[in-house]
């Protein structure tokens, strides 16, 4: 029986042996399947300058179906938000170490170093610029967009 990782132990094998078929067809896939997500980090510098790079996230588990996923992360709170375009919310830190989920809309995200980033529909930034200067963000369109904010601290 194939042990299940952390955080899918409430998971369990069906005893028609659909579970066993597509963990079999998973495994052949497996070569095509990365070791880790990248994903877009927003942070302050020693001088408190924001900037952007691109981070991993491992993704070495995997669940008995060959999908590979990250080790559990920790998480304080979600907030679900809802902001309604155009508009500019002025240069400002984060209030905290949180995962940015862009759910719906586009929106462009500056750093105090001038860069700018538009954050597509589906992406998610690690937000830890929370000291210095910060960052602007603006929504763009007319259309109301939808996130999710995950705090880490």
């Amino acid at each position: 029986m194939r042990r299940l990782p952390a955080g899918f132990e409430g998971y369990r094998a069906r005893g028609d042996g659909q579970i066993s078929a597509i963990a079999e067809v998973c495994e052949k896939a497996k070569p095509n399947l990365g070791d880790a997500m990248r994903i877009l980090n927003l942070y302050a510098d020693a001088d408190g300058e924001s900037h952007f790079r691109q981070i991993e996230i491992e993704c070495t588990d995997e669940t008995p179906w060959g999908i590979k996923v990250s080790k559990p992360l920790p998480a304080t709170a979600v907030i679900f938000v809802e902001g309604a375009g155009p508009g500019v919310v002025p240069l400002h830190p984060a209030p905290c170490r949180q995962y940015v989920i862009n759910l719906d809309t586009p929106f462009e995200v500056t750093a105090s170093d001038g860069d700018q980033r538009l954050i597509g529909v589906g992406e998610v930034v690690l937000v830890e610029d929370t000291t210095g200067r910060g960052h602007i963000t603006k929504l763009l369109g007319e259309k109301t967009g939808h996130g999710i904010f995950i705090s880490i601290d």
